[in-house]
């Protein structure tokens, strides 16, 4: 492994754990402070944060169905870090990496939940559009997920992509 290939798998690793870190430090100050409570109103009406135990997918889907979402989660990172393996280390797959990495500390963080205690905890609340409550790791994803889709549609060509995602000869 040459050591610029070293240099961005350890970043990698480092940022992923800083985000796992920061969901599950979230997640903990959730149950700390909320649980229990009727939640604080951060802007009365609009914003609030509010203690969930979500067991279920987004908008409450599949509820109590926990192998779903670990097999889900067990395909979705081996399929990131396959990609990220092959993503060349230049600076215009930087923002590719970036989202890869934030899917990676988004799907850990609620997989540690799901494991651990059966539910994921969600306590972000945009209560003026009625938004479902989500958490750190669902930014991560989310905000990955949109990024990467603009990115693949606005951004990258597909002689780009050619080299990731089409097999070597």
């Amino acid at each position: 492994m040459h050591k610029k290939t070293a240099k961005h798998y350890l970043t990698a690793f480092i940022v992923i754990a800083a985000g796992v870190i920061l969901d599950q430090w979230s997640k903990y100050m959730a149950v700390l402070h909320l649980q229990g409570t009727d939640g604080v109103d951060l802007i009365p009406g609009v914003f609030r944060l509010t203690y969930l135990e979500n067991r279920g997918a987004a908008f409450g889907v599949l509820q109590g169905q926990q192998w779903f979402f670990y097999i889900i989660t067990a395909v979705i990172l081996v399929a990131v870090l396959l990609v990220y393996r092959r993503m060349p280390a230049g600076r215009k797959f930087l923002p590719l990496r970036v989202c890869a990495v934030l899917i990676v500390s988004g799907a850990l963080g609620n997989l540690i939940d799901r494991v651990g205690q059966g539910y994921v905890v969600d306590f972000f609340y945009f209560e003026l559009i009625d938004f479902p409550v989500f958490n750190v790791a669902d930014i991560f994803v989310t905000v990955s997920a949109v990024l990467l889709a603009v990115l693949l549609l606005l951004y990258y060509k597909e002689e780009d992509l050619e080299y990731i995602f089409h097999s070597r000869k």
